[in-house]
């Protein structure tokens, strides 16, 4: 696969890489200016030239995606066997410097649920460069609410399922599910079916501690284990935020939601 085909998988699989362009060189080097490769977390496709230059530049890019950075770098090698090599000697003897490109992947969340919270949370969220699924099985809520032309630069898909879980298979890998419908039968299913959908990133449920416990029960019946079920956060949002206004409930989520995709 070669380094733009292995970019755009990555971004398919909601994966953050580095793109590492071998910006200048002086004098001798391996590669000639404008050559690429991509570096993700265990793998790298394309090449700047092998040896201790590529070494130290995945070295970096990795050190990057751990930190979560989101600001490009350079990175100046003198390919001497003089200067200090950690991955072994190159004497080309040319200087080449190295820019490398967080590539930080757009989040996907799905609301389940266009109700008053679900509606305040889509128009906190919009506001951010993400993909936005808004989810709910009654046709007139999501008409009346026009949330196709909310501002902001996310992108939103509007979604009427008579059987709202079914939803669940069409979002990218590592979506946050956020699920808070008018019927607490569809909250259950969603529940259920969101435990057996591999690669989403975390699972919401509003709701009380007797609906939580009831459905615990429910789940457990239904075959999730103990620690399976333990992937389900509720309640939802940040415990400092109290109100049980909607729009105060939308901005607790929104925060909270933020904090996981930049933790």
């Amino acid at each position: 696969m070669d380094w733009l085909s292995a970019a755009q998988a990555l971004r398919d699989r909601r994966e953050s890489h580095v793109i590492v362009t071998l910006a200048a060189v002086r004098g001798h080097s391996p590669r000639d200016g404008g050559a690429k490769m991509v570096v993700a977390a265990d793998d790298a496709w394309g090449s700047i030239g092998g040896g201790n230059l590529e070494a130290t530049a995945i070295d970096r890019a990795r050190r990057m995606l751990r930190d979560a950075s989101g600001v490009p770098e350079l990175l100046t090698l003198n390919l001497s066997d003089k200067a200090p090599a950690e991955y072994g000697v190159q004497c080309c003897g040319g200087e080449v410097t190295i820019l490398l490109e967080p590539m930080r992947t757009i989040p996907s969340v799905a609301i389940f649920g266009m109700g008053h919270v679900g509606a305040e949370l889509a128009r906190v969220l919009a506001r951010h460069d993400i993909d936005l699924a808004l989810v709910d099985s009654r046709e007139e809520i999501l008409e009346a609410g026009s949330f196709e032309s909310l501002p902001g630069p996310a992108t939103i898909a509007v979604h009427h399922a008579p059987v709202p879980e079914s939803v669940l298979q069409l979002l990218p890998p590592r979506s946050h599910v956020l699920i808070m419908t008018h019927d607490h039968a569809e909250d259950l299913a969603l529940c259920d079916l969101a435990l057996r959908t591999p690669g989403l990133a975390s699972i919401g449920l509003i709701g009380s501690s007797a609906k939580w416990a009831r459905f615990r029960k429910k789940l457990n019946e239904a075959g999730h284990s103990t620690e399976e079920i333990e992937r389900i956060q509720t309640p939802i949002g940040i415990d400092s935020i109290r109100s049980k206004e909607p729009a105060a409930i939308a901005v607790s989520v929104a925060a909270d939601l933020l904090s996981k995709r930049t933790g």
